[in-house]
């Protein structure tokens, strides 16, 4: 049976911050774009969640929740290479990881021999590094598939593990609120609400073929989950055709304008998955050649429209978004993405270490 890690940074960008002013350790802030052109929150520390602020949230309404929120645009680079020195950390232990983000990743640590095989003891000794070596904390999931040792790592919270034995696993996962499953969003789930499924043993008792008629190849995928079935291997190594975001609303957005609204929050967030994509290739700039928008309407159709552009343009999504906009025909729109091709020459992303700037 494998052994897998997952480790989840502690609100990483925020911790650095911390790390490097420790004037702000006590003090609510957040990395994220300005209020004033409808920035989003990237990441906060937990003085600020103890407000309601949240990550994906819209500057502006975090600052409502929390006037004396301290708002930081961030150091990208800084935060680049801090990941960098984390994913040097983990080779120490196994050469299979596959890097989620700048702040988690995946770890197979099943064949290796280190502190006797035990992936706890190694979850253990890496939290420990980080925070040694780096002063930054570090949570840790370990259980026998991916998706359990991801949903562990959240459970203990700042600064903490969980463990989820092979004999543990099915007790574990019986319990799972469907929400915490990789995959199941908000519009998912008020789905499987009104399904009347709250948590995976509900799921167990629902009739497979429902199952899928409603849900189509996810609803395939909840049933493994469900039972704690997840083959999935920590994938190394992966040719990466696009980069892109997309927001899905708990009510449709009725307008043109009100999904413009939107489009600086997921430019920024755009910007952020690009300057990963940079870290983890080695890549001095990103080559694309194409710009897209997708609309997903009220009645579950979707629309993409995407052009040829070699140039990272936030105003082309606009024109694009326009494009696209006239297909709605009268309908809503219930999520709004933007993303980027990469051209054929654009470097492979080595999921292995991240290369020097």
């Amino acid at each position: 049976m494998k052994k897998i890690i997952h480790v989840d940074m502690d609100c990483f960008y925020a911790a650095v911050e911390m790390r490097d002013n420790p004037s702000l350790t006590h003090k609510p802030i957040a990395i994220g774009g300005s209020a004033d052109r409808r920035g989003v929150i990237s990441t906060c520390n937990y003085p600020a969640r103890k407000f309601g602020v949240r990550s994906a949230m819209a500057t502006a309404y975090a600052k409502r929740l929390c006037p004396d929120l301290i708002l930081l645009k961030g150091r990208m680079e800084v935060y680049v290479k801090e990941s960098q020195r984390i994913r040097e950390i983990f080779a120490d232990y196994t050469h299979l990881i596959e890097p989620l983000s700048l702040d988690e990743a995946y770890l197979d640590v099943t064949n290796t021999q280190l502190f006797n095989g035990s992936a706890t003891l190694i979850a253990e000794d890496i939290r420990r590094r980080i925070k040694s070596e780096l002063n930054l904390t570090a949570s840790a999931g370990v259980a026998p598939c991916k998706f359990v040792a991801k949903v562990a790592s959240d459970e203990n919270k700042p600064d903490g593990i969980c463990v989820v034995t092979p004999e543990y696993l099915d007790t574990f996962v019986k319990a799972m609120p469907l929400g915490k499953i990789p995959g199941v969003g908000k519009v998912t789930q008020q789905k499987l609400q009104r399904m009347g499924l709250q948590n995976c043993a509900d799921v167990r008792a629902y009739p497979f073929e429902r199952l899928q008629k409603e849900l189509g190849k996810f609803g395939t995928v909840l049933w493994n989950r469900a039972h704690g079935v997840d083959e999935r291997d920590v994938n190394v190594s992966r040719e990466r055709k696009s980069i892109g975001v997309e927001r899905t609303f708990s009510e449709d957005l009725h307008t043109l304008e009100a999904c413009r609204e939107v489009m600086p929050m997921l430019w920024d967030k755009l910007q952020e998955r690009v300057a990963g994509y940079l870290a983890k290739t080695g890549a001095k700039r990103c080559a694309i050649r194409s710009q897209g928008v997708k609309l997903k309407f009220s009645d579950f159709q979707q629309t993409t429209v995407e052009h040829r552009h070699h140039d990272i343009d936030e105003g082309f999504f606009h024109t694009l978004l326009d494009e696209a906009w006239m297909r709605a025909r009268g309908r809503g729109a219930r999520l709004v993405g933007i993303h980027l091709g990469l051209a054929d020459d654009a470097p492979i992303q080595q999921l292995t270490l991240p290369l020097e700037d």
